[in-house]
């Protein structure tokens, strides 16, 4: 694990040249507090809408966010989901020289509906495609492959991701992959859920899921023995150097040209609340290791880190390449797996969630000396919402609660230990009398203290800008000043 942190802390800016099906993704997130009179279904009531560069438009963003460059070639619409698209990949710092705009075809557009069910939890109702699958004109393709060729002298590594919808035929296919090879490129092809690979042919490394590895190979995969046929079998039909199959929870199985396959699990078991963009950020890594020289065991490990910490996110969110070393470093010890955060960079986390739907819920103490009864708290807040941030009080700050003979426990270790909790998603350390200012800086959702009485700090503030205030009953045998004492000193 040391040796995966110091070569990834190590990257530089690969150039992939990325040839896709780039689609523009929208989501209309709103509640639902009825069922329509018209017919037995739920009414959803619009609240807010957001847009995000889909497809291979998604890898591209995953790859600048590991700190690549990446250069998109591709077919999209002249219209106006063309432009929106473009606009959010040049924001991503992607290369869109290359993209060509197509009278008469449209830009593949997903529509998703989420409810937020109780106002917090983002729930996809219904997904809406527009789109055309046809495949291109033969002069349309002539003109792609030498787009392509354009890239080709500049980059470090082919991606080919293939979502079905007429780019990819049975003609441009072989000759992108030839052109690369010829180049002394690698190719990483994230191949489409369809019976034939024949066109692949050649590729370095064939990247499916499951489901398209069985239809693919026409083994069904139920256990190690058919994964494994399944996989040979693929490498038999496309030659690859390599066929890495993913697994979703389960990690993935690489097998390599000799005859050697071996499953390469995930290091920790994922709260999985979405699978969107999961595939695609591991392809994006994969590309990224790959032109930095990983070999294939250690690309495919951070790639399944990356995949990992995407399924914990609502909606395609890109990995950050020091998430993966903080996810990494928590993994082997060194530090809570990026839990631990200042103020500043908590206040970007806390943005970045509450962007796509997710509910903050806040609250603070000293948390001394740790008790069943303090994570049964812990617990019981973390289900409120989606995100549960823990605000400690500094060993300076403990001190003038408590007294000189406190804290018992130092901040670092009691952050440590708190941020190992899994129900906590971040812990940061504050050194005022109160956290108002951390409250001010991060603005949750849902402020929660523990007590019998609706008394907490800030709530004022909270309240002020509609944020809800909570009170949990887990504190007893004490008065109601006790309790408010307690409180507004930041203790529990």
């Amino acid at each position: 694990m040391h040796d995966l942190i110091e070569r990834l802390e190590g990257f530089g800016s690969p150039r992939v040249a990325l040839v896709g099906d780039f689609m523009l993704d929208c989501y209309v997130y709103g509640d639902v507090e009825r069922i329509s009179p018209e017919a037995p279904v739920p009414v959803l009531h619009a609240v807010r809408k957001e847009r995000a560069a889909g497809g291979a438009g998604y890898v591209a963003a995953a790859v600048t966010a590991m700190g690549g460059r990446v250069g998109c070639i591709g077919v999209i619409g002249a219209d106006e989901a063309g432009e929106q698209l473009l606009e959010r990949l040049r924001q991503a710092g992607a290369d869109t020289d290359t993209l060509m705009r197509l009278q008469g075809r449209p830009t593949a557009v997903k529509t998703r509906y989420v409810g937020l069910a109780q106002h917090r939890h983002g729930q996809q109702m219904l997904r809406v495609d527009h789109e055309t699958v046809d495949p291109l004109p033969p002069e349309v393709e002539t003109r792609l492959r030498e787009a392509a060729k354009k890239q080709l002298a500049q980059s470090d590594m082919v991606v080919l991701e293939d979502y079905n919808k007429g780019l990819f035929s049975e003609n441009i296919t072989p000759w992108l992959i030839a052109d690369a090879r010829a180049a002394g490129k690698k190719v990483i092809v994230d191949p489409a859920r369809i019976e034939n690979y024949r066109k692949y042919r050649s590729c370095t490394l064939l990247k499916p899921n499951r489901y398209e590895a069985s239809l693919a190979s026409g083994i069904q995969i139920i256990d190690d023995v058919t994964l494994a046929g399944a996989a040979a079998k693929l490498g038999e039909i496309t030659d690859a150097e390599a066929v890495l199959i993913t697994l979703d929870r389960e990690g993935a199985f690489l097998y390599r040209r000799d005859g050697v396959g071996r499953r390469i699990a995930h290091r920790r078991p994922r709260s999985v609340y979405d699978v969107t963009g999961a595939g695609d950020e591991t392809l994006a890594v994969l590309a990224v290791a790959l032109a930095e020289g990983c070999d294939y065991e250690q690309a495919v490990e951070l790639a399944n880190v990356a995949g990992g910490l995407e399924v914990e996110r609502f909606g395609m969110v890109p990995i950050r390449r020091d998430e993966i070393v903080d996810e990494l470093r928590r993994m082997i010890g060194l530090r809570s797996g990026g839990k631990v955060l200042p103020r500043e960079r908590l206040a970007e986390e806390v943005a970045r969630r509450r962007a796509h739907g997710e509910t903050v819920v806040f609250t603070n103490g000293c948390f001394d000396l740790l008790h069943a009864g303090h994570v049964r708290y812990l617990q019981q807040a973390r289900q409120i919402g989606h995100c549960l941030v823990l605000a400690i009080n500094s060993d300076d700050s403990v001190r003038r609660v408590k007294g000189p003979g406190r804290p018992v426990i130092g901040q670092a270790e009691r952050a440590e230990m708190l941020a190992a909790l899994e129900c906590v998603d971040y812990v940061t350390v504050f050194d005022e009398q109160t956290p108002v200012p951390l409250l001010e800086l991060l603005r949750p959702d849902i402020l929660v203290k523990g007590g019998t009485t609706p008394v907490v700090v800030g709530r004022e503030l909270v309240e002020g800008y509609g944020g809800k205030v909570m009170t949990m009953g887990l504190v007893s045998g004490l008065s109601t000043t006790t309790i408010i004492d307690r409180i507004l000193n930041g203790g529990k």
